[in-house]
């Protein structure tokens, strides 16, 4: 895993706006219910800065790059660049088999154009759903293959914010994230101790100074 649940914070940048740490797979963003679910990045990073807000999410299996506010305006900022999509979000994934190229394509990039829904009576769970589901695309790029493990290396760019939006697309076209608990169904008993997806790249303009910032991460998977 990029970073060790239990270790200290790894931090990419702060000022008196902004906060880029890379959250550890494994790892909670915000308390959970229960006991056992208040540990988490988000009241780690309260612990040392006190005013930290969280402005978006990472699923607790995926690791890499989050953001957090440092103040009520620069929240409100940075929700609004979410919401409209000026925040360039890039991540790495392995996943199970061969993927051919895309069809079609000047540019290597392919485009997963498929409406997510929730799956009521399997909640968390999201599903494909033509009828119910909320537009939901995501780009992707092969980076490389191997043979050896019948895996495939892929950048991918969600291109809206549906929960799980990655892990459903991937497994929606034949593909599930290698380590995947919860759309992975047909993997080979061995897996590798973690979902390996990690969230890679971030532009965005400064909540304050709206200077163009570019942050990455490498996964280490």
């Amino acid at each position: 895993m990029s970073v060790d649940p239990a270790g200290p914070l790894k931090i990419h940048f702060f000022d008196d706006a902004l906060l880029v740490l890379d959250k550890p797979a494994g790892l909670l963003c915000v308390p959970g219910r229960g006991a056992d679910k208040q540990d988490c990045l988000s009241a780690r990073v309260q612990a040392q800065y006190p005013d930290a807000l969280i402005v978006h999410r990472l699923d607790m299996a995926t690791s890499g790059l989050l953001l957090m506010a440092r103040s009520l305006a620069a929240q409100q900022i940075l929700s609004l660049a979410f919401a409209e999509r000026r925040v360039h979000k890039q991540y790495t994934a392995v996943v199970r088999g061969l993927v051919v190229d895309p069809p079609d394509t000047t540019d290597s990039w392919g485009l997963i154009d498929l409406p997510i829904a929730a799956d009521w009576p399997r909640r968390p769970l999201r599903i494909i759903d033509a009828a119910l589901g909320k537009p939901s695309q995501t780009r992707w790029r092969i980076e490389s293959r191997n043979s050896a493990a019948n895996t495939t290396r892929l950048l991918l760019e969600p291109l809206t914010g549906r929960t799980h939006q990655l892990r459903v697309h991937l497994q929606a076209i034949g593909h599930p994230i290698v380590g995947d608990a919860l759309y992975g169904t047909d993997e080979p008993p061995t897996q590798p101790g973690r979902l390996l997806l990690h969230a890679s790249a971030l532009t965005l303009a400064h909540p304050e100074t709206g200077e163009l910032f570019q942050f990455t991460s490498t996964a280490t998977f």
